[in-house]
């Protein structure tokens, strides 16, 4: 017997479907341009619909608000367990952080995770959130300190950030905050050609600390909570800030207030200390408003 199909389909599957990349259709999604639900925090497209919207029909393609329920920009461990967990209903586009401070300009999100290094102050976000948002009406909220440096497997010898020469390093995305600072170090340091990068991109912490235990690099910026989980070492070599720039007006609806409220939360502290190299001090700190 053929299997019922689903009533609705993944961003994934109508990607494949339009043969166009995913990051696509959430743009199509957030402009209304094709019908869509967001349920069980994701977002999800009726098939029925998706069918006469192909076929130029009427599809009942519902715009989303200015700001659609999305949380882009950079990978967080702990970020993405608390929109799961806290029942938000927040779906979540993680790309980088340039990306979705783009996203956020564009209005294709409510919220963007970064972590941008500033060479010259020595900070943190400030900038990249002034240069790409602009007059936006947006402001960055301080989420944790992470701990940051190279993720490597257990029996590699990797004392300081001049082991890498010759190893093979996880390639992250151009718009990713750990290639940025990467490349900085690297420059800095006088190693930017001393090491190889894998063709592969890892975009996500925890896709380049899978490439690492899997053997498809030797090493890769990442973190102590992503590497946790892979039984991996770190060399530590920052703390870093992450923050989320957030839509003013989509931070005093009930999705981000559900998450901000379940990150104060006992189960939230007890997650980030188990997950490794979080501190939450500055977490809900006002870091910058947007004109």
């Amino acid at each position: 017997m053929e299997a019922t199909p689903p009533e609705f389909l993944t961003t994934r599957e109508v990607a494949a479907l339009l043969r166009v990349r995913e990051r696509k259709v959430y743009d199509m999604a957030a402009a209304g341009e094709i019908p869509c639900r967001r349920l069980t925090g994701k977002l999800l497209f009726p098939r029925a619909q998706i069918e006469r919207w192909l076929g130029g029909g009427a599809a009942e393609a519902r715009p989303a608000p200015a700001g659609a329920a999305v949380v882009a920009g950079s990978h967080d461990p702990l970020l993405e367990w608390a929109i799961r967990e806290s029942g938000s209903g927040l779906a979540t586009m993680f790309d980088g952080s340039l990306d979705g401070l783009d996203r956020l300009a564009e209005g294709a999100a409510v919220a963007a995770g970064l972590h941008v290094p500033e060479p010259d102050t020595g900070g943190w976000n400030v900038a990249a959130a002034t240069g790409r948002l602009g007059a936006s009406a947006a402001a960055l909220i301080g989420w944790a300190r992470r701990r940051r440096g190279l993720i490597f497997a257990a029996g590699r010898e990797l004392g300081a950030l001049r082991d890498v020469r010759g190893l093979r390093l996880a390639r992250r995305q151009p718009a990713a905050g750990a290639a940025l600072w990467l490349a900085g170090a690297l420059e800095e340091a006088g190693l930017a050609g001393a090491v190889t990068w894998t063709e592969a991109v890892a975009r996500t912490e925890t896709e380049a600390a899978m490439m690492v235990a899997q053997g498809e690099a030797d090493a890769a910026a990442g973190l102590e909570a992503s590497a946790r989980p892979f039984g991996l070492e770190l060399l530590p070599l920052t703390e870093e800030a992450f923050d989320l720039a957030v839509e003013r007006r989509a931070f005093f609806e009930p999705p981000l207030q559900t998450l901000l409220a379940f990150a104060r939360t006992p189960a939230f502290a007890a997650k980030a200390a188990a997950l490794g190299g979080y501190d939450l001090a500055d977490l809900g700190s006002v870091r910058w408003n947007g004109p």
